[in-house]
C-alpha cells in the first residue's frame, strides 16, 4: 500500500501562506473561472489581474520566469517576446533583490490587457534608490521590456514598472 502525502503537504502549504509564513502566493483575479458568490461579473473591457508574491531571494525568481511566460502565451505574444519579458523580469528582479530587506516579500503583479501586458515588481528597502535610467542593465531592460519605469512608493518599496505592447500579426 502507498501513502497519498500530496493532500497533506498542499494543506500545510495553504495553511502556511494564510499564517503569513514565507511561502508562494499567487492570487489571479479574473481569468476563465465564474465569479464566487455574491461577486459580480467584471468588465469586458477590465485587465485579467495576477499577482505573486514569495520570498525576495533569487531562489525563486524561476517561478515568476514561468509565471511571465505562461501569461504573455496566454495573450498571444511571439515565442521572441515571451522570451523578451522572461528576461527584463529576471533582470528588474536582479535590480531590486539587492535592496530588499532580507526575509521580506517580492511581489510581481501582472495586468493581461487584449494588447499588452504591465508587470510592476516591488520589494520593501530600508533606504530605497531607484535604478539610474543611464546604466547598461537599464538600457537592456528598456530594450527587453518596451516601456519601463521605477519609483519608491509608500511603505518604503521600491518599484519597476514594465509595459510590453504584443507585436500585431499585420493579418486583416
Amino acid at each position: 500500500m502507498t501513502e497519498d502525502t500530496t493532500a497533506p503537504a498542499t494543506a500545510q502549504a495553504a495553511s502556511a501562506t494564510r499564517d503569513g509564513a514565507p511561502g508562494l502566493d499567487v492570487d489571479g483575479g479574473g481569468g476563465a473561472l465564474a465569479p464566487a458568490a455574491g461577486h459580480t461579473a467584471r468588465r469586458a473591457d477590465a485587465a485579467d489581474q495576477v499577482t505573486v508574491r514569495m520570498p525576495a531571494e533569487s531562489a525563486y525568481l524561476s517561478v515568476l520566469r514561468t509565471a511571465t511566460a505562461g501569461l504573455a502565451a496566454r495573450l498571444d505574444f511571439t515565442l521572441d517576446e515571451i522570451e523578451d519579458l522572461r528576461i527584463a523580469v529576471d533582470e528588474a528582479c536582479a535590480m531590486l533583490l539587492g535592496q530588499a530587506i532580507p526575509g521580506s516579500s517580492l511581489e510581481c503583479g501582472f495586468a493581461l490587457e487584449p494588447e499588452m501586458m504591465t508587470i510592476s515588481v516591488s520589494v520593501p528597502c530600508l533606504a530605497p534608490r531607484a535604478p539610474a535610467s543611464d546604466t547598461f542593465a537599464w538600457t537592456v531592460l528598456s530594450a527587453l521590456a518596451g516601456s519601463v519605469e521605477a519609483h519608491v512608493g509608500h511603505g518604503d518599496r521600491l518599484t519597476i514598472v514594465m509595459r510590453r505592447n504584443r507585436v500585431s500579426s499585420g493579418s486583416v
